[in-house]
């Protein structure tokens, strides 16, 4: 007769491991709890992001109320239908890549510019002198908001007279599509998953755009 201890000792070493729960996302402020959907700030001493929960995104909504600290990352999509970027000024940025972002470090006060690869976002050290040209002939540009908003650009990949695709976004997303590709990245272009990803990005960009 089998030992009814022992029984019951096989049947539970025989049930198969309980997962456990996801880990729950707080704000990265106060410690709440927070949705899987939700708002990130920029803190401008370190050039992190930070996931917040509503009340501490409201906080610093306002200009100004982070001072140097803390800015709430908006919400704005802005297409540009006919922005002007010509293949040869786009070459002049020699930037390795067809994608990239622009934004307006207040730190450093002046342009920055990333782009993606494997290693995550990657910044152009070269000059920009062909950033100036860009922002006096798109006046549009003149409202980007410092350190929380990008203009993000995706060069035509032939030489057709396809315009480029070009955007005003939050510099959140900017960051989830090098965190994307960051994972995908094949060879020199990004190869064929990569660049379905960016297919994909840019047409929800497109489809949230005003």
């Amino acid at each position: 007769m089998s030992d009814p201890i022992a029984v019951l000792q096989g049947i539970r070493t025989s049930r198969p491991a309980r997962q456990a729960p996801p880990p729950e996302e707080v704000c990265e402020l106060c410690s709440e709890t927070i949705d899987s959907e939700h708002r990130h700030l920029v803190d401008l001493r370190s050039r992190t992001l930070l996931c917040a929960c509503r009340g501490c995104f409201l906080l610093f909504e306002s200009q100004g109320a982070g001072g140097d600290h803390f800015r709430s990352v908006p919400e704005r999509y802005l297409a540009f239908r006919d922005f002007d970027l010509s293949p040869s000024q786009w070459d002049s940025l020699q930037i390795p890549v067809s994608v990239a972002f622009f934004f307006l470090n207040s730190e450093l006060g002046r342009i920055a510019a990333f782009y993606p690869g494997p290693a995550g976002a990657t910044e152009s050290e070269l000059p920009l002198d062909t950033w100036t040209d860009l922002f006096d002939a798109n006046p549009q540009l003149a409202t980007m908001q410092p350190d929380v908003e990008a203009f993000l650009v995706r060069a035509a990949s032939d030489r057709s007279d396809r315009a480029a695709e070009c955007f005003i976004v939050p510099i959140d997303a900017c960051y989830e599509l090098v965190g994307h590709l960051r994972t995908l990245w094949r060879g020199f272009d990004g190869g064929t998953e990569a660049n379905r990803k960016i297919d994909s990005f840019f047409a929800d960009i497109q489809a949230r755009a005003q």
